[in-house]
């Protein structure tokens, strides 16, 4: 849907559809737009349970994270002022859809469950991506470009810490690197303002926060 076919609904057509986006994306599982990237890794191999125990972690971060993603592309979509970058963040959104549901499905194959926490990581981030917007489009680019950089770096230091045999979640991780690079470029290309540095230190802290709760809860 465009954000002219939104428009077109009332603002209680509006609210509706938007709260049940939000009860989707935290507890359903989401129609995927591309293959699931573990397929590709063959069948699990025998991790141990201290290895399926680390994996799952990592994964309920990672399945936590793509939660927030979501909640914030739908914050900064419905308050960007730009009719056509709120249709990039939309699109933007479907790739963050399949991490999340290439999370939630690893974490069921791991025997583990997502976050407890997940509604409050939807809802803060919503309100994050919302005040985003209102700060004006070059700002809310900005803040998604440093916010896929921040993902990016958390990635990479999964990648590092996942059990070398756990190819599965690796696969993964891997794809979800690439695309958030990909969101990062195109805030980049839209013309992100450059963040101040005790924003980006923020968002970093709020960021190390979040991953700290949801390895374990």
């Amino acid at each position: 849907m465009t954000q002219a076919d939104f428009r077109r609904y009332s603002p209680l057509d509006r609210v509706l559809r938007e709260a049940d986006h939000v009860l989707n994306n935290i507890f359903c599982e989401q129609p995927s737009s591309r293959p699931y990237p573990a397929e590709r890794a063959g069948d699990d191999q025998a991790l141990s349970s201290k290895e399926r125990k680390l994996s799952a972690g990592l994964m309920r971060v990672n399945h936590a994270g793509e939660v927030s993603a979501q909640a914030l592309y739908q914050g900064q979509s419905l308050t960007a002022r730009d009719p056509s970058i709120s249709e990039r963040l939309r699109r933007a959104s479907i790739e963050e859809a399949d991490h999340l549901n290439w999370c939630r499905r690893r974490l069921q194959e791991l025997d583990d469950r997502p976050s407890l926490l997940d509604p409050f990581w939807y809802l803060g981030s919503l309100a994050i991506g919302m005040a985003a917007g209102v700060a004006g489009d070059r700002w809310n680019l900005g803040f998604l470009e440093e916010t896929e950089y921040q993902v990016v770096r958390h990635l990479d230091s999964h990648l590092e810490r996942l059990p070398a045999k756990d190819a599965r979640s690796r696969a993964i991780v891997e794809q979800m690197k690439k695309d958030e690079l990909g969101h990062a470029k195109l805030a980049e290309e839209l013309g992100a303002a450059r963040l101040p540095a005790p924003v980006k230190a923020l968002m970093k802290l709020t960021s190390k926060v979040m991953t700290t709760v949801a390895e374990s809860i």
